[in-house]
């Protein structure tokens, strides 16, 4: 259940607002809690679906409006799921239920932003029929 941030948790600007780029901004942070809130729940569910889970990485893209207070208007999540015997449709259903129902970090968000998301399982798209309207 631990996921890694980068190898050490400093909040930086960059250097155009001031920084150093030492770390990351606090709106990335906020990106950061989304993988990381929604990964936990994944794994959660699959270790509750007895379903094996080999490996988890998570990528995130936003988009965020060009006023102040630039809130995000659109974030994409790119799940990579790996197990040699993990089926599409755990993948899939463990996902689906964490952006749906558990992960408050993806409620908060959906205030002000689209979600949506890919699954992929071994390195392949998990077909859009799959999905409980989890995709564009």
């Amino acid at each position: 259940m631990q996921f890694r941030a980068g190898e050490r948790w400093v909040m930086d600007a960059s250097p155009e607002h001031g920084g150093s780029g030492a770390g990351p901004a606090p709106m990335e942070t906020v990106l950061i809690a989304l993988a990381g809130c929604t990964g936990m729940d994944v794994v959660a569910i699959l270790r509750k679906m007895r379903a094996p889970l080999a490996g988890l990485r998570i990528e995130v893209e936003a988009e965020r409006a060009t006023d102040h207070p630039r809130v995000f208007t659109a974030i994409h999540l790119r799940y990579h799921l790996s197990g040699e015997d993990l089926k599409p449709e755990q993948a899939v259903r463990a996902v689906t239920l964490s952006q749906e129902r558990y992960c408050p970090v993806v409620g908060m968000l959906r205030a002000t932003a689209r979600l949506t998301y890919d699954v992929l399982l071994n390195g392949s798209l998990i077909p859009l029929g799959l999905h409980a309207g989890g995709n564009p």
